[in-house]
């Protein structure tokens, strides 16, 4: 566990059930030396009228301890009750950032921190990516002052979606305003699978000595969601090869801000992870480690050169066709209705890889009896059958959980039901991808869709929906926006209150949020206007156009024109043209 010249850590993002005490007596019992610390709720509120004693109490707590802080700020609410995360660094009106981000540094000199871990935030819609990094540029350097004063490293973290998004554009970030040596580098593992053109490997060495902090966590690509080790595609072993190839040093700390609910099992099992990878990583060499790395991915599909993820880079360009729900009929002999399924069915898995029970997996001996093999998923069309790219389809034969089946005849009864069946459904379902397409829907997303539509089937009023949107998490969001899709004749109170979800749900930067926005409903029902800000959108925050439904059908001279503007806009900001929007291009012109 300490043959690494790192520390490993764990962040108080992923405690927020624990007062900050206990989680630390949490993470050390799992041998965690360092922690990340997010300020703001639950933990160490900035803004208290005593935050200095908080402080330095906690600075006394630490030394006790002996644990090594990095201070995070990615606190969701804390500057907005609204607007998550706002205002950033590229906002026009960013004082209160800045406010916070001062008074961090001041904390973090308090804590003897490593380093303060910002970022620069996603371009807001009134502001052009050049005055974007003007404003980036000059706040930094006021904050770079701050901190030099203080004796308080930064480090500017890449985030996908972001201004600054990749290694490359903090590093050009750093050449703008002169080089200070105060700031450095964070690099969280799981967003190189999603970002990163030369994967993990390739952003650490691009990093190297400015490398100032490291969040640990797994991705899938296309999806900006912090998963567990093993959850995701990152190639654990060769990130922390090149983490002892480049001399780092500093705290290596597990981010999963999403993860709460589950954090002390957590902790051990990314200690166990983490420990597993150094271990076979340094017994090999870093020489050994990008060997195995290059065989695991020819047999994976991984990137070899640089321990990404397979194709996180690549266009979605083959996949851009009609990826809309099918219908739930809610009326059928099988009871609630079948399940939102994507127009194109995952392979069954093998039996050693088997998912637990999900939406669409019942256990025997239920209704779920269908032959080998795979008991509930339709086989593929055939060659001959299938339908063709953005044409309606018929719905395919697929089986409800029970637990899905009971939900929607229960809510039929007593639609006030449905609050507390939509956040049990992860729990009693299960939350594994339907399919391997990017941001395909979700076992959890698939049961929502069943009780959102027999709430419509059975005449409730839409305000119910509009509550569970309105009050619930992004699951339990994307679980409303595929019941919309689900419903094969929305009425039109239905139909109106549907589109005002829609709408709202495409002014998030929620990569998934928007991905599950652009469904089958929004084609059938978001006027011209909205629909086509929706699809640039995709290709502004990465997200591959295969999951807008109806795309071939809908779009028109105007979505070409927008789509040539938006190009000019990014090659005279000397950025590049995402491909899915090279492509959107083409297709126009052909």
């Amino acid at each position: 566990m300490n043959d690494v010249a790192w520390s490993w850590g764990y962040g108080t993002n992923g405690f927020t059930d624990h007062p900050l005490p206990v989680a630390l007596d949490v993470m050390q019992g799992e041998g965690y030396t360092a922690v990340a610390l997010t300020l703001g709720h639950p933990h160490l509120d900035p803004f208290a009228p005593d935050w200095r004693a908080q402080a330095e109490a906690q600075a006394a707590d630490l030394r006790r301890r002996g644990l090594r802080v990095v201070v995070e700020t990615g606190t969701r609410y804390l500057l907005d009750p609204v607007r998550k995360h706002r205002p950033t660094l590229v906002d026009r009106n960013a004082e209160p950032r800045m406010v916070f981000l001062r008074r961090a540094i001041e904390i973090a000199a308090i804590l003897d921190a490593e380093c303060v871990s910002l970022w620069s935030g996603v371009l807001p819609d009134d502001v052009s990516i050049d005055a974007a990094r003007v404003l980036l540029d000059e706040r930094l350097l006021e904050l770079t002052a701050v901190a030099a004063a203080a004796g308080v490293t930064l480090a500017l973290e890449p985030e996908p979606g972001m201004v600054v998004e990749t290694v490359a554009d903090a590093l050009a970030v750093r050449a703008r305003i002169g080089h200070p040596a105060i700031l450095g580098i964070t690099v969280d593992l799981g967003h190189c699978v999603v970002v990163e053109p030369d994967g993990v490997v390739g952003a650490l060495r691009a990093a190297g000595a400015l490398l100032r902090n490291v969040q640990a966590d797994d991705m899938l690509p296309h999806a900006h969601e912090h998963l567990p080790f093993g959850e995701g595609v990152l190639d654990l072993d060769a990130a922390l090869a090149a983490l002892r190839e480049i001399g780092y040093r500093g705290v290596v700390a597990v981010e999963l801000p999403r993860h709460a609910h589950a954090a002390p099992t957590l902790a051990r099992e990314s200690m166990a992870a983490l420990v597993a990878a150094a271990e076979r990583s340094g017994a090999a060499g870093a020489a050994s480690a990008a060997a195995t790395s290059a065989t695991a991915a020819s047999a994976t599909g991984g990137d070899a050169a640089t321990g990404g993820a397979p194709e996180a880079a690549a266009s979605s360009a083959p996949g851009i066709s009609s990826h809309g729900a099918v219908p739930v009929t809610t009326g059928g002999s099988e009871p609630g209705g079948g399940p939102y399924v994507p127009s194109t069915p995952s392979a069954p898995p093998t039996p050693s890889t088997a998912p637990a029970p999900s939406a669409c997996t019942a256990p025997a001996p239920s209704a779920c009896t269908a032959p080998a093999p795979s008991a509930c998923t339709a086989p593929a069309p055939s060659a001959s059958t299938a339908p063709a790219a953005g044409a309606p389809t018929a719905p395919a034969p697929r089986f409800t959980h029970p637990w899905t089946a009971r939900a929607a005849e229960d809510v039929r009864m007593d639609a006030t039901r449905a609050a507390h069946l939509f956040a049990s459904a992860g729990r009693e379902v299960g939350r594994e991808p339907l399919s391997a397409d990017p941001f395909a829907p979700t076992a959890d997303d698939a049961a929502r869709a069943v009780i959102v539509a027999a709430l419509a089937d059975s005449g409730a009023d839409p305000a119910v929906a509009a509550a569970l949107y309105r009050r619930g998490d992004d699951a339990e969001r994307r679980g409303v926006l595929r019941g919309l899709d689900a419903i094969a004749a929305p009425p039109p109170a239905w139909r109106d209150a549907g589109v005002d979800l829609v709408v709202d749900a495409l002014r998030a930067n929620d990569t998934r949020l928007v991905a599950a926005a652009l469904g089958s409903f929004a084609a059938a029902h978001l006027d011209d206007h909205a629909w086509r800000h929706g699809v640039l959108k995709c290709v502004f925050l990465g997200i591959p156009l295969s999951v807008v439904a109806e795309l071939d059908a809908r779009a028109d001279d105007e979505l070409a024109a927008m789509a040539t503007r938006f190009a000019e806009e990014r090659r005279a900001a000397g950025r590049s043209v995402p491909d899915d929007l090279t492509l959107l291009l083409a297709r126009e012109r052909a």
